[in-house]
């Protein structure tokens, strides 16, 4: 059962078209992942979702309400995790969702009967009376997610909910995402850490340019675009090597700065040709999202 349609989703700026097209579905209780270079249109397709903005051409429902005319419907069943915190200053941790609640006009009893259980997800219980000023950026990350589950949402939107976090911090919020997909929510997400994304998402899509390039889950991706092996030489040789040996021991070898990507279905001759470097810097390692996502969207620097 799909509780998220859009089909033919255009959007231009001016001249140029920023959404370009896209068909999207996403299932009841999955962890849907949105990738992208900067640029590609990610964040203005969520906020055509999310009834922000109004399309130029296409078609979506979310929920089965029609967007956007149906869109403030709809966010009422939805949760939001925005790119920037947008907590208030003035108030307490408690404060900040009791205030948030009350915007959906849940009786204050009912908002206060939920923040116990919100506040010890984010593992925020023993600081309910904290000032925001006085929570660390990883706090105020997690309170931003139980206050987008304020209205218990069957559909919850986050916009890169780790950027900025520590390894700590972003494991926490892997721990809350997983308790709330196990609890039959659904998420659609957008992030830059390709580690995330291959973590928690059951199905993705990768986004340049504004169109859907590829869509799959993260095994399904890895597997139809990158060879299973890859091996990263490091430092000033792995340019030397690469013209000596790339195009008889891999099957695809990418130069990156002073790393020397090489992919490799059969690793055996490479890696003893390796071992015999006895000055060469290598790692080797499974394919992994990062690499479609590399080879798909490019290895040039998007500001």
């Amino acid at each position: 059962m799909s509780v998220l349609n859009a089909k033919g989703l255009r959007k231009h700026y001016g001249t140029a078209e920023v959404v370009a097209g896209i068909d999207l579905e996403v299932n009841a209780g999955e962890c849907f992942g949105l990738l992208g270079p900067n640029g590609a249109g990610k964040t203005t397709t969520l906020r055509l979702l999310l009834g922000l903005v109004d399309p130029d051409a296409g078609e979506m429902n979310i929920l089965d309400y029609p967007i956007p005319a149906m869109a403030r419907e709809a966010r009422m069943k939805i949760g939001v995790v925005p790119q920037m915190d947008s907590l208030d200053p003035d108030f307490t941790v408690h404060e900040n969702l009791m205030v948030y609640g009350r915007y959906f006009g849940i009786p204050d009893a009912e908002i206060a009967a939920r923040i116990p259980e919100l506040l010890e997800l984010a593992g925020l219980s023993h600081r309910a009376d904290a000032r925001i000023n006085a929570l660390s950026g990883g706090m105020k990350r997690r309170l931003t997610l139980a206050r987008a589950l304020i209205n218990d949402p069957d559909v919850i939107f986050l916009d890169e909910p780790t950027t900025g976090l520590d390894p700590q911090a972003r494991h926490m919020m892997w721990q809350g995402l997983r308790r709330l997909l196990n609890k039959g929510k659904t998420i659609i997400l957008t992030t830059h850490f390709m580690d995330e994304a291959e973590r928690i998402c059951d199905r993705l899509s990768v986004m340049d340019n504004g169109k859907i390039i590829a869509t799959g889950s993260p095994r399904e991706l890895i597997e139809q675009y990158i060879e299973p092996g890859v091996v990263e030489l490091y430092g000033e040789q792995a340019a030397a090597w690469g013209q000596q040996y790339g195009a008889t021991l891999c099957e695809r070898a990418e130069l990156a700065g002073e790393t020397l990507f090489c992919y490799t279905r059969d690793g055996q001759a490479l890696m003893e040709n390796l071992r015999a470097q006895t000055s060469m810097r290598y790692m080797h390692r499974p394919a992994n999202l990062e690499d479609v996502f590399l080879k798909l969207t490019g290895r040039d620097l998007r500001d």
